[in-house]
């Protein structure tokens, strides 16, 4: 059958990050077709408005140019014709992250929301596209899970898609890359590594080999799927990631690869910390295969991703997920349980520093998302609180109580949404992970409106003694204590005051800090303290400052300088430190249905 829609793309000018895409519609509306473009996509939380990147557009039908008028910032109609409408602009592709569009000399990189218009009233056929190589890189190939129609041996050729949702779920990379190909339940899997690097191979596809099987274990070896693929962009320094229906797409630092001689393979030994947090992004965005792909929100299944759309479960789809990619490292026997406490003292942590958390609950964070966490400030750590962190803890928190409570886990609920939702791909209405837990656990119930909807501290704690862990707040080891075990002294006070890597500018104030009432800002760039120029020994000098004494401190601020007096206090006990404790033969048992141990 003659595909609806055909799309060309041609990465015309690499030395410009320019795409030329041309697009043929058999059959346009004969009332004047509209073209739309996606103003965000799923798993990314932000209006991008893909159209801003779009130069030159223009339309022929007949041999004869075909105007068309703007309908509003993404879409457009042309004028009415009965013969097959063609049409073509070029698409400015500069960004490095992986939600929009990337081309240079050294590799292309797409979401099809940034280069693909919607055909609305005309895709009935279903999309084909022809990706072409550019000139200049002979020795280019392409990864995409995009169902191939007629490739060649690199990848070029055409790929067809049923549907626009389809179309804009398969990003694609284009370039002299690195496969690297494993099998999980016989499925093909691999990494595809742009960029230059040196990785221990062999050890990346056993760990990502043994995260994967863990996880498609917890749903019965399902989905089927002709392949999946981790398409990384390797830099020297940038982490991130975005899910899809067969594929993620990721951006990692070079040290974040395993290298030669990586530890951890031996009993006791730890993971590089950098290397540790590469494998969790991984294995976040391979559970999101699950959770949000196929279990969405109803919300988010529903929006024709032309403006935002709302939903109170963010902490579900993002928290559940974020508590399941560092265990399912430890399920998979690459951290042992102590590391794994590490994780859940550095996560909880990070929240206990964060003031947004007496103020932000979950199930706002979540709705308001579009414009706290997706449009962070130098006062979002006192006004919000991270649906990742926080929910992941949160689901930490639900899986220890149905334990507790009940004869099901969190995997449980989870298998549950699959059967129900997932499988079939039905979206989940709001609030459905609770109606389940609920469902499972009726003789005592979660207490969702303490944990989701007030800002009430999680009963962490008193969770874990249940499970013979032992967890304790204490005051922080340094600077660069971030939770978890650490050694040294403990620091000598606090002053809420957050510095950009590397630097002396202040990034944010903690609300009610020292700093505050020092009037500290973001954005100051600190010159002395106590009469001390601030350079390469600024952590020093703000470790040996005494509490309740205060000190001069020189900055600038918009280019004028300024001296306030900065009164440090008393350290908090704002840092988690988790640890395998004692407990009766219950806890212990627990504990060892829990982590293994």
């Amino acid at each position: 059958m003659q595909p609806a829609v055909e799309y060309q793309v041609i990465p015309e000018r690499p030395e410009a990050h320019r795409f030329r895409v041309r697009g043929r519609i058999e059959q346009p509306d004969p009332e004047g077709q509209v073209l739309r473009l996606p103003a965000w996509l799923r798993g990314s939380y932000l209006i991008r408005d893909f159209a801003k990147h779009v130069i030159g557009l223009q339309g022929r039908s007949g041999g004869q140019p075909l105007a068309f008028e703007r309908l509003d910032k993404s879409s457009l109609r042309f004028a009415p014709t009965g013969r097959p409408l063609e049409f073509e602009y070029q698409v400015h592709a500069h960004d490095p992250s992986v939600r929009k569009a990337y081309l240079d000399t050294a590799r292309g990189f797409f979401n099809g929301s940034s280069l693909f218009y919607e055909a609305l009233n005309a895709d009935a056929g279903g999309y084909t596209v022809l990706l072409q190589p550019p000139a200049s890189a002979a020795d280019w190939k392409v990864a995409t899970t995009l169902p191939p129609a007629d490739v060649d041996a690199a990848g070029f050729g055409r790929y067809a898609a049923v549907d626009y949702a389809t179309l804009i779920d398969h990003p694609v990379e284009m370039a002299a890359f690195q496969r690297i190909a494993f099998e999980v339940d016989d499925l093909p899997h691999a990494v595809v590594l742009s960029g230059r690097q040196r990785c221990d191979v062999e050890r990346l596809r056993r760990d990502l080999a043994l995260i994967c099987a863990q996880e498609r274990e917890l749903f019965g070896g399902e989905p089927a799927m002709p392949q999946y693929l981790f398409l990384t962009n390797v830099v020297g320094s940038g982490y991130g990631g975005l899910e899809h229906r067969e594929s993620c797409a990721l951006i990692c630092s070079r040290e974040a690869l395993p290298q030669a001689n990586e530890p951890g393979l031996k009993e006791g030994e730890a993971l590089r910390p950098a290397y540790l947090n590469f494998l969790g992004l991984c294995s976040h965005e391979y559970f999101h295969l699950w959770n949000v792909k196929r279990i969405t929100a109803q919300a988010f299944a529903e929006s024709a991703l032309a403006a935002e759309a709302y939903t109170r479960d963010l902490w579900h789809y993002e928290g559940v997920t974020s508590y399941y990619d560092d265990l399912f490292l430890r399920r998979a026997g690459i951290i042992d349980a102590p590391a794994y406490l590490d994780v859940i003292a550095k996560n909880a942590t990070r929240v206990q520093r964060c003031a947004g958390r007496l103020v932000h609950s979950l199930a706002e964070s979540s709705y308001e998302a579009w414009t706290k966490f997706y449009q962070p400030d130098d006062n979002s750590a006192n006004a919000t609180v991270s649906y990742y962190v926080k929910g992941g803890l949160a689901a930490l928190c639900l899986d220890l109580h149905l334990r507790l409570h009940s004869a099901h886990t969190l995997d449980d609920v989870m298998r549950a949404l699959w059967q129900r939702y997932g499988r079939e791909d039905i979206p989940v209405p709001e609030g459905g992970l609770e109606a389940i837990a609920l469902e499972l656990c009726p003789a005592q119930p979660p207490p969702f409106e303490q944990w989701l909807r007030s800002t009430d501290e999680l009963p962490l704690a008193e969770l874990l003694a249940q499970f013979a862990v032992q967890a304790e707040r204490r005051i922080a080891r340094g600077l660069a204590d971030e939770g978890g075990r650490s050694q040294g002294a403990s620091a000598k006070c606090w002053l809420g005051l957050q510095l950009r890597p590397s630097s002396s500018v202040v990034q944010a104030v903690a609300e009610g800090s020292p700093a505050q009432r020092a009037g500290l800002g973001g954005g100051d760039e600190l010159l002395a303290i106590d009469g001390y120029k601030c350079g390469a020994n600024l952590p020093a000098l703000l470790a040996n400052l005494q509490a309740d004494v205060a000190v001069p401190v020189h900055l600038f601020r918009d280019d004028q300088l300024l001296q306030l007096q900065l009164t440090p206090a008393p350290a908090p006990a704002d840092t988690w430190e988790l640890s395998l404790g004692d407990g009766d033969a219950d806890a212990l048992q627990r504990r060892a249905d829990w982590l293994g141990v």
